[in-house]
């Protein structure tokens, strides 16, 4: 039997979410579970445009079978007018074959994000993310106010999970709180796959 692994997908255009899931990754690796780190290609208005089959850089992209057989699922997205990236959408859309198999039921989940500005619709994606993830029978895991760097943040930060905001021109760096709120994030979601692994059958 292979190792078990948490699976953080992302979608990232200018770097922010992929520093978000590259912390994610480094919380769940601390919880003692692998972290394997995918993309998903971008998308384009021409119909005959097509990705690499190996992007330039960063991460390789997710298949099924990474989705289907990880332990738990870490889910990330710039925000799109509150809403999550076109990319991540049109990939989770294509999981359908997932959901007719229940591949997912009951693996923890949990979802984060970044935007240019603090109320540029980081929460609202976040929501929109987790909404396929209850579709696929998941238990979704936020973060609790335990993480106290909540309650200091002026930066990314929400209950519903780890984000970031990139400024204006999108290349601000993640600050020590949204750094720490992500691996606090990541830990929490490789312990929780390593329990429900651990957990006896009824």
């Amino acid at each position: 039997m292979s190792q078990p692994y948490v699976l953080v997908l992302y979608y990232s255009r200018n770097g922010a979410t992929r520093e978000l899931a590259r912390q994610i990754a480094r919380g769940v690796e601390e919880a003692g579970v692998e972290a394997r780190l995918r993309t998903v290609p971008s998308v384009s208005a021409q119909c005959e445009a097509t990705e690499p089959a190996v992007p330039e850089s960063g991460a390789v992209y997710c298949t099924e079978a990474d989705l289907a057989q990880c332990a738990g699922l870490a889910l990330g997205s710039p925000t799109r007018f509150g809403n999550m990236a076109a990319p991540m959408k049109y990939f989770i859309d294509s999981t359908s074959s997932l959901w007719l198999s229940g591949a997912l039921i009951d693996k923890p989940a949990c979802v984060f994000s970044s935007s240019s500005s603090l109320h540029g619709g980081q929460e609202s994606t976040l929501l929109s993310m987790m909404l396929p993830l209850l579709h696929h029978g998941m238990v979704l895991a936020g973060l609790p106010y335990s993480a106290s760097e909540l309650l200091e943040t002026t930066r990314g930060g929400t209950p519903y999970g780890a984000t970031h905001v990139s400024g204006s021109n999108g290349d601000a760096s993640l600050d020590a709180l949204e750094a720490s709120l992500a691996q606090q994030q990541g830990k929490r979601l490789g312990q929780l796959a390593l329990n429900l692994l651990h957990k006896e059958p009824a």
